[in-house]
């Protein structure tokens, strides 16, 4: 019996994993928590055929930080304006957008990261979690 249920979950994590499923669901839930709309069910099956449609077409991907939300993140974590951030800080951030699970493991290079790495790596993330979908 047990190892029926061990095989199952594994089956289950597989599929979950393939189809990135625990991503969609986290930038779905990142979404509500996000703009908190009245109609919770409604928004999600918009913004569910929005992602659809730009996977379709190859529009750009509704993501919920625009450019400006993004800087504000990065002078937030940067209160002393050093213009960088600590690595610790980055893979939190990563982690609060959605864009990076507390398991994965990020490689620290002993570098300091920018507004411009950090910039890069949201829009280099959201796309490639998005492009999944």
């Amino acid at each position: 019996m047990e190892a029926t249920t061990s095989s199952r979950e594994l089956r289950a994590r597989d599929y979950l994993e393939k189809h990135r499923i625990m991503e969609l669901l986290n930038y779905l839930t990142t979404h509500l928590i996000f703009f908190q709309p009245d109609k919770p069910r409604e928004y999600l099956i918009s913004l569910l055929e929005r992602l659809r449609i730009a996977k379709i077409t190859g529009v750009a991907f509704p993501f919920f930080m625009d450019h400006s939300n993004i800087v504000s993140m990065f002078e937030m974590m940067d209160a002393s304006n050093k213009g960088t951030i600590s690595f610790v800080q980055y893979k939190q951030a990563l982690i609060t957008l959605g864009l990076c699970t507390a398991d994965e493991v990020l490689k620290d290079d002993g570098r300091i990261i920018t507004l411009d790495k950090f910039k890069h790596e949201v829009s280099r993330r959201s796309q490639e979690i998005c492009s999944a979908f």
